[in-house]
């Protein structure tokens, strides 16, 4: 591994005092341990994780024992499970807590890309909800669409603006979720150009394009809204000092978040300040580094329908939305043809499919369509999806398919 850097090991030690630095760095040696989350807008309570070991904090989250060749499971394109890294669902229990009961909210994840906090939010908010997931990076925002299209949910929009479109557009939201940009030292273990991107400078800057971010997502959160604040870092300039800038400077109060002790979840490293955060240290909790922190905006105010906010879409750039998909006849492929399909190769139908549009599923999930013109089945899942690496070793399987009469 890169070494760390001198000025962050400095720093962190100074944090973290010795006990949890000598644990973190045991634990930058060992492997991440690698998690996935299901999807129940695609999957029935049939569906089992193979070896799967439940993630505490997240209904649907799952460990694995190994990581397998995700990119050549069909399931995965086809929208079953999201490969999430596991201290991020800490997410699902925060909201579990703080807004489980209040009827149809309408979020928005300001930060969204690549997708796995969006996909979860929108399971949270339940069946009514609305999540409009924003990313202001082009190429990043589409990255976004393809992850949120393939979950299936209906009700999400993406959009590819910058914080400050939102604040000027008028729309007011129940619950923002503001996973900023920073310094991602949290990535560490996992990501070697973090450890090479890293500086002092570099978290000065993350830690105030992290207040300006807030600011204006502050705007659009209606009173008694809640805004989670969370990073993929440990220091305290990105994390502690940022919750208390945003209780010092709006009407804000932080909230609680109900662990269990064998959870390990640190609180505050902040001197002085005891607010109830939670911080996830790799060898004190089993997953990667992350800082979260619930915030209510002071006040109340009824939730505003969601079609009130629609003049305020129209003001930002939409990428896509998720509609209830069209009905269409389905023909189901083998694991072969499936991998033909996701590399959008030729595929030869049985000579009784239907003709025209068809979707294609694996294992009964949908994976996209076809035209079926007879001779041929011209593919249609979208270029800038299709898998283009060719070698994998043999066939990969996370999910397994029980009957009834196994339950």
């Amino acid at each position: 591994m890169t070494p760390l850097p001198k000025d962050f090991t400095e720093q962190t030690q100074a944090i973290f005092g010795d006990e949890l630095w000598n644990d973190f760095l045991r634990a930058m040696q060992e492997e991440p341990p690698v998690s996935i989350r299901l999807n129940p807008y695609r999957l029935s309570n049939l569906w089992t994780v193979i070896g799967g070991q439940p993630v505490p904090w997240c209904h649907h989250g799952y460990y694995l024992a190994s990581r397998p060749q995700f990119t050549f499971d069909p399931l995965l394109h086809a929208g079953a499970y999201y490969v999430q890294e596991a201290s991020s669902m800490f997410l699902d229990e925060v909201l579990r807590q703080h807004i489980n009961g209040q009827g149809p909210i309408t979020a928005l994840d300001l930060c969204a890309a690549p997708g796995g906090k969006s996909t979860l939010l929108r399971t949270a908010i339940g069946a009514d909800g609305i999540l409009v997931s924003n990313e202001p990076n082009g190429k990043r925002a589409q990255i976004l669409a393809e992850n949120i299209q393939k979950w299936g949910a209906p009700g999400m929009y993406v959009t590819n603006n910058y914080p400050a479109s939102f604040s000027k557009s008028g729309m007011a939201f129940d619950l923002i979720l503001t996973d900023v940009p920073c310094s991602g030292e949290g990535m560490f273990r996992k990501d070697e150009g973090a450890i090479t991107e890293w500086s002092l400078e570099h978290v000065q800057r993350c830690s105030q394009l992290q207040r300006e971010i807030v600011g204006e997502a502050w705007q659009c959160l209606r009173p008694g809204g809640l805004l989670v604040y969370s990073t993929c870092t440990f220091n305290t300039h990105e994390n502690e000092e940022n919750v208390k800038w945003i209780l010092e400077n709006f009407d804000a109060e932080i909230l609680p978040v109900e662990t269990r002790p064998e959870w390990n979840i640190t609180g505050s490293l902040l001197p002085d300040f005891s607010a109830p955060v939670s911080r996830f240290i790799p060898g004190r909790t089993r997953g990667e580094g992350l800082f979260m922190a619930p915030i209510r905006k002071k006040g109340d105010a009824a939730p505003r329908p969601w079609q009130k906010n629609m003049q305020g879409m129209r003001k930002l750039k939409v990428i896509s939305e998720n509609r209830l998909p069209e009905s269409l006849p389905q023909v189901e492929l083998t694991y072969e043809q499936a991998l033909l399909y996701l590399r959008r190769e030729a595929l030869a139908l049985p000579s009784d499919a239907p003709r025209g549009l068809l979707t294609v599923s694996y294992l009964g999930l949908p994976l996209g369509q076809v035209k079926n013109i007879g001779s041929r089945a011209n593919n249609l899942y979208p270029k800038e999806w299709r898998i283009k690496s060719t070698h994998h070793e043999g066939k990969t399987m996370v999910l397994v398919q029980r009957t009834p009469n196994e339950q």
